[in-house]
């Protein structure tokens, strides 16, 4: 029985965190990014993020927050949500579900608390620019 359960391997789809500069904030903040590096087209995409942690020896958690996407292109990228800098301190989860080709694909993305700076970049397939990645 647990054994004819076949859970697809997610390949070829992550998350990426770039920093750009804001006009509202008039400074560099990050962003998160959803690529989808694969031949395929991804739907009915649903990202829920959440950040914890500990600071100063108090545990501290943030809302979730639901972001739904209809599609996503195969080799594209959609922007998820601006990361506020008191979280960068926080590890940071992003639980990815969506179909490809009729199947349902599920994957948790953590980047661990500090892992977002300018330390970490490399460049991020597709978008061409420095960031912050998680496979």
């Amino acid at each position: 029985m647990k054994k004819d359960i076949i859970i697809p391997k997610v390949e070829n789809v992550f998350l990426a965190v770039v920093q750009e500069w804001s006009d509202d904030f008039m400074e560099k903040v990050w962003y998160a990014y959803l690529v989808n590096d694969s031949d395929f087209l991804i739907e009915s995409v649903m990202v829920v993020s959440k950040a914890f942690g500990t600071i100063e020896g108090e545990l501290k958690k943030t809302s979730l927050l639901r972001h739904a996407f209809v599609a996503v292109p195969a080799v594209s990228v959609v922007k998820i949500e601006m990361l506020e800098k008191s979280v960068l301190t926080l590890n940071n989860e992003f639980m990815l579900t969506f179909f490809m080709d009729n199947k349902l694909y599920d994957k948790k993305f953590v980047f661990k608390a500090n892992s977002i700076n300018e330390k970490n970049v490399e460049e991020v397939p597709i978008l061409f620019v420095d960031g912050v990645i998680v496979r």
